[in-house]
């Protein structure tokens, strides 16, 4: 079982910068691919970015280039570095695990409460 935390959202203006943390307990992070997904008002969850056990990354297409994901595995924490953010990356984002390989959540087995992110213009 593992247990994931998301912390370090908030209410920020547009072009701001946040970073987010989701730490892991009960299993190594290091056993998983990490993901942020998220969920905008009245959107689907969607995918944001991912690190993969060897620590590549991956991102969804529109958010490369602002979001830098990353590891520390001897912390198990993942962070979400959002940087240049617009009112559209508004949302609740979440922190998810997964041991497969893959970016549709029902792929992970292992889901964070999600941490609350505003983007206000």
């Amino acid at each position: 079982q593992v247990q994931l935390v998301e912390s370090g959202g908030g209410v920020v203006q547009a072009g701001g910068s946040l970073r987010l943390s989701c730490a892991a307990s009960g299993r190594t992070s290091s056993s998983f691919a990490m993901g942020w997904f998220r969920r905008g008002p009245g959107k689907e969850r969607e995918f944001a970015a991912i690190s993969w056990k060897d620590s590549s990354t991956s991102y969804a297409t529109s958010l490369k280039g602002r979001f830098t994901i990353s590891r520390d595995n001897a912390k198990d924490t993942v962070y979400l570095q959002m940087n240049s953010l617009k009112p559209e990356d508004s949302g609740v984002y979440y922190c998810a695990a997964s041991r497969r390989i893959g970016l549709q959540p029902e792929l992970f087995d292992y889901w964070g409460q999600g941490t609350q992110v505003t983007v206000s213009s």
